[in-house]
């Protein structure tokens, strides 16, 4: 047995620690739900501490890729829908399977599948490859018979989670793309280029233009202290990262990221499409609902969203509606808060929870456009006014000089 460090949230509220031998971190999950432990994080102890742990053979090997999962969960669906047995399932899609680490991985489920573990309690051996919103919708699925529609609804919901991180990397990618071959021109010229332009200004002599002098003094700097700079951005790289990762950091950072002029409204528009998505899909597939906002507030992906939702839950266990700490939180939309209201009354809140997540896809899709539109030109200025401004610079000097000639 290896030794596993973890954090949970106590029934009343407190954040507690503590050390659990246990076969896999999965294990030490189920142990602390079972004394009401939530909010559980995991992790390995002794050397590397504070890294999670690695499935077995899983380091260095091929990551697990979001596609792999969904094409994996359709066939299985597919395949228990025609009636074929459960090992049956694994040991043929483990046989095809390309990805060499989800190979082993399914054969390892397979294996725990008929040593007598249930599907979903194999499953949760390998948080690498199964997290916890798909282990619980498949125990969900297993209990109540009906693992064929939850596979189903785990593909779609996978489908869209998938189609939503790459609307938001696009909208990043793009920009920062383009910044950063603004960047390494900008470098090149005021480290390569410009000295060139200095040495034969220097030749010539004579009084420079400003604009000349000032680019001049810029490359000089550069030059200078390139290296400094160099690694003045790895340390603040790596003073952040560290900073973020504790959690008055992460709390601080990601209250800013939802404050931020532009970035801050789409942000919490993937929030809330990810939050309603997720416990939509798990409200229908009979997963309770505490359990479904614990899932959903570890995988929320913004802390203060995560701490609202833990706050929710907390209100709910005390007896109080969904719709009431929702709308205290200050996190969620009031048009959000309504609709999951009407929802409550009437019953019909996984319906209710998927038409908002339909709804801020597109809004999400809409705000993605909108920034990629406003960013194209605004960076083409950026980029085109500097290197036309050093260009410029630099070419000033010799315009007088023609001037003087003629």
């Amino acid at each position: 047995m290896a030794k596993f460090n973890w954090e949970a949230r106590s029934k009343s509220g407190q954040i507690q620690k503590g050390v659990m031998e246990a076969d896999n971190i999965g294990l030490v999950e189920t142990q602390l739900k079972r004394f009401g432990f939530t909010g559980i994080t995991v992790k390995g102890e002794g050397k590397g501490l504070g890294k999670e742990l690695k499935i077995p053979g899983f380091s260095g090997a091929k990551k697990i890729e979001t596609k792999d999962l969904v094409v994996f969960t359709r066939q299985f669906a597919t395949m228990i829908d025609s009636g074929l047995p459960l090992v049956q399932c694994l040991d043929i899609l483990s046989g095809q399977q390309e990805n060499k680490t989800f190979k082993d991985i399914l054969y390892k489920v397979k294996e725990s599948v008929e040593s007598g573990s249930t599907f979903a309690d194999a499953l949760a051996k390998h948080p690498k490859a199964f997290d916890q919103l798909y282990v619980n919708l498949v125990a969900a699925g297993e209990v109540g018979g009906i693992l064929d529609t939850i596979l189903n609804r785990l593909a779609a919901y996978i489908e869209k989670a998938m189609k939503l991180k790459k609307q938001v990397k696009g909208a990043m990618v793009y920009p920062a793309t383009i910044l950063s071959i603004a960047v390494i021109v900008v470098g090149v010229i005021l480290v390569f280029v410009i000295p060139t332009f200095a040495k034969m200004f220097a030749d010539f002599g004579g009084d420079l233009p400003v604009p000349t002098k000032i680019v001049i003094g810029l490359s000089n700097f550069l030059k200078k202290y390139i290296v400094v700079m160099i690694a003045a951005f790895f340390i603040l790289k790596f003073a952040f990262q560290k900073y973020y990762a504790t959690p008055n950091g992460r709390k601080v950072v990601d209250r800013l990221a939802l404050k931020a002029p532009i970035v801050g409204p789409l942000i919490r528009k993937v929030s809330v499409a990810k939050f309603t998505r997720t416990l939509g899909t798990m409200i229908s597939s009979g997963v309770p609902i505490m359990d479904g906002l614990e899932i959903v507030a570890k995988t929320a992906g913004n802390k203060i969203v995560e701490e609202a939702i833990y706050n929710v839950r907390q209100a709910i266990s005390e007896g109080k509606t969904i719709a009431e700490p929702l709308a205290a939180c200050g996190v969620f939309p009031p048009m959000v808060v309504q609709m999951i209201s009407v929802g409550e009354a009437t019953g019909a809140m996984d319906t209710m929870l998927n038409k908002i997540a339909d709804f801020y896809d597109d809004e999400v899709d809409d705000a993605v456009s909108a920034l990629t539109s406003m960013m194209e030109p605004l960076l083409m200025v950026v980029l085109g006014t500097t290197v036309g401004g050093l260009v410029i610079a630099m070419y000033l000097p010799i315009f007088k000089l023609i001037t003087l000639i003629k």
